[in-house]
């Protein structure tokens, strides 16, 4: 049991978008003893943290040579949420990502584990590769194999704490679908949620990648898609109730198809659906998952009872709340 309340919160990747909602529900359950670093760049993700309280902020690459130079001056933080890094699935620079992704989380972890503090990171669901059913975190780490740099990035930090024996004083969170408010700044890394609520509000239609294989139809591929507010919640539990754990799935522990995911978008605008469905870019076939779903039997036998907002109740909250008025977590509350 962590009490959250001793000593100062670190939150990396604090602006950016599931960053920012763990700020987001540790406010709302009154902590505000909070560090938050990140790089701020040139996008527009300064705006999640416009409604949010916290005690500190410094860019990320300045809190990092500060650490190193002397770690006495972040003696205070005694729990560390560790969002930051590339989160781009994307991203092909391997050099990259391997120092945003591996190097700063070995660098917090040491300095976590070294001074007895609590230690929660990102992980991923990409970490599973082309596994697309069979999901629980007892797998065999040795034996997964991301599809893209990215997931390798995340896994490579998974094999390195395991290997080192830090994995089970540590809790690595292996996040599926999210989506939710704050992912505004995030490009072509939106949900779908938001690429379809902007392509109707322009154009009344929808965009969905055909199916490429006869055993799902157009618009049928499923995936484990979570509710930001819902990882958020999630994420506050394990930190609060757990020791260490190792690797936990967080998700909603239910498929959903894409074309209910759309079509709930249209409802929540009270619109008729009108989806097409386009060609996949062939460079992304080899490597599209078709099913997702998490096990999360490991997050409830922690005591998370919380239930997780359905597909279509979260659709209608982001929708309704946040993405019409232009609303960040924090600005709008239903």
């Amino acid at each position: 049991m962590t009490d959250l309340s001793k000593g100062r919160i670190l939150v990396t990747g604090g602006a950016g978008f599931v960053g920012s909602a763990i700020i987001w529900e540790l406010n709302r359950r009154g902590f505000t003893n909070i560090l938050v670093t990140d790089f701020l760049g040139k996008d527009e993700k300064w705006k999640n943290l416009t409604p949010l309280r916290f005690a500190d902020y410094l860019e990320a690459d300045d809190f990092l040579k500060r650490l190193a130079e002397s770690p006495a001056l972040f003696g205070n933080i005694s729990t560390i949420f560790h969002l930051g890094g590339c989160s781009s699935t994307t991203e092909t620079d391997a050099s990259y990502l391997i120092r945003n992704n591996f190097e700063y989380t070995k660098t917090l972890a040491h300095f976590a584990l070294d001074g007895a503090r609590r230690f929660v990171y990102a992980s991923s669901a990409a970490t599973y590769g082309g596994i697309a059913t069979g999901l629980p975190e007892t797998i065999d780490l040795n034996s997964l194999r991301p599809l893209n740099m990215y997931g390798y990035s995340k896994h490579l930090f998974d094999l390195y704490a395991d290997r080192t024996g830090m994995l089970p004083r540590m809790t690595g969170l292996k996040y599926f679908n999210v989506f939710g408010p704050n992912e505004d700044h995030k490009g072509e890394m939106r949900s779908v949620v938001h690429k379809a609520f902007h392509q109707i509000q322009e154009t009344g239609t929808a965009s969905l990648f055909k199916s490429y294989r006869p055993e799902f139809p157009d618009g049928g591929q499923r995936r484990d898609f979570l509710y930001v507010k819902d990882a958020a919640a999630a994420t506050v539990h394990l930190a609060e109730h757990v020791d260490g754990g190792g690797l936990y799935n967080v998700g909603s522990g239910e498929p959903n198809t894409w074309l209910s995911l759309v079509t709930a978008i249209f409802n929540a605008l009270s619109r008729p659906p009108k989806i097409q469905f386009i060609e996949m870019p062939e460079h992304m076939r080899e490597k599209y998952q078709y099913f997702t779903c998490a096990h999360i039997h490991k997050l409830r036998a922690s005591g998370f009872t919380q239930k997780m907002t359905p597909l279509h109740d979260a659709v209608y909250d982001y929708v309704k709340h946040y993405l019409a008025p232009g609303k960040h977590l924090g600005d709008s509350e239903s």
